[in-house]
């Protein structure tokens, strides 16, 4: 058991990835003598050489394209996206390149790589660098859209991208990154990748984030709490394949569902989610479910982010406006 961050343990489950497998790659932008901008890669060019701990020149759709072919040949390629605003210039070799592969070639081709993306706001930075663009990857067919929320997570879910044969898009919540230890037991075994769990019990409400907003949904729970209201809380862990069934037990029991992301909320992941439930779970429903995300602007200057993210007092007023049904 080790105490870390969850940006430590990122760095220790790649470490740990490249141990076990040598065709496993790291690649992008300053990753390597820098250790990256949030030093997620510290260390690792030391340690493995720069044949497998790659500085690329400044251009993300090279480094995407060299990344297919890379996979194409055998390797395990990990491609760091250095801020989620940055992947646009990248997109193309994505969605019609990385995506496809595989179905363009009846199967005989696998991609098995790795996109790390950090996303979301909350660091005082501006456009470009708080982007929260994962609906954009989960309406792309072929691809794997996964978002870690704790260190735990991290460390194994980040081995588990990679020793996928799909390509996977990896979600690092970038606020989170210094902003708190957890333990971490590095030999337990991992819970299934493509799987969201419940994180905090509760019977009068269901409460559904991801990434950074899953700290804000358990923080929300605990004020709830003293209000008499029993919150419950999941982590979708997975937003491609979209893991609904624990969503739609806990919809069952409590008859209410609050989502909540960062992203703007229009066309959002919590739109797919409120229509799933609604199908699956319509008779079990005292009220709407309802989102609470980003606004439908471009991301605001960092001095007026924090009206712009969702927040403790959005979602308890959300909670609050789900019982006045």
């Amino acid at each position: 058991m080790t105490t870390m961050t969850l940006a430590k343990a990122l760095n220790a489950g790649l470490r740990k990835a490249m141990e076990d497998d040598d065709k496993v790659l790291v690649m992008g932008e300053d990753v390597g003598t820098l250790g990256g901008v949030f030093r997620i890669t510290d260390g690792l060019q030391k340690d493995f050489g720069e044949d497998r701990v790659i500085d690329t020149p400044l251009a993300e759709s090279g480094i995407v394209g060299t990344a297919v072919g890379l996979a194409m040949r055998g390797y395990r390629p990990v491609v760091e996206i250095q801020f989620d605003g940055f992947v646009y210039p990248a997109y193309d070799q994505i969605v019609c390149q990385v995506a496809k592969l595989h179905f363009r070639s009846q199967g005989r081709v696998h991609v098995p790589m790795v996109i790390r993306i950090p996303f979301g706001g909350g660091i005082g930075a501006v456009e470009h660098h708080s982007e929260s663009p994962e609906a954009q990857f989960v309406h792309t067919p072929g691809l794997k859209v996964v978002a870690c929320s704790n260190p735990a997570d991290a460390y194994a879910m980040i081995q588990q991208a990679i020793h996928s044969d799909d390509p996977v898009v990896f979600l690092e919540p970038k606020r989170l990154y210094h902003s708190a230890k957890a333990d971490v037991d590095e030999s337990a075994p991992p819970a299934p990748l493509w799987q969201s769990r419940v994180v905090r019990p509760g019977s009068d409400v269901t409460l559904v984030g991801y990434g950074p907003t899953v700290s804000t949904c358990l923080d929300a729970a605990t004020v709830a709490a003293e209000e008499g209201r029993s919150v419950e809380v999941i982590d979708l862990r997975t937003l491609s394949p979209l893991d609904l069934v624990p969503v739609q037990e806990s919809v069952r029991r409590t008859g209410r569902l609050v989502v909540v992301h960062e992203a703007h909320v229009t066309l959002g992941v919590g739109a797919e989610v409120a229509a799933r439930v609604t199908e699956e779970c319509f008779h079990s429903l005292e009220a709407p479910v309802l989102r609470v995300g980003g606004y439908d602007t471009p991301y605001p200057p960092a001095r007026i982010e924090d009206a712009f993210l969702p927040d403790l007092d959005r979602v308890l007023d959300a909670v609050d406006r789900t019982f006045a049904y």
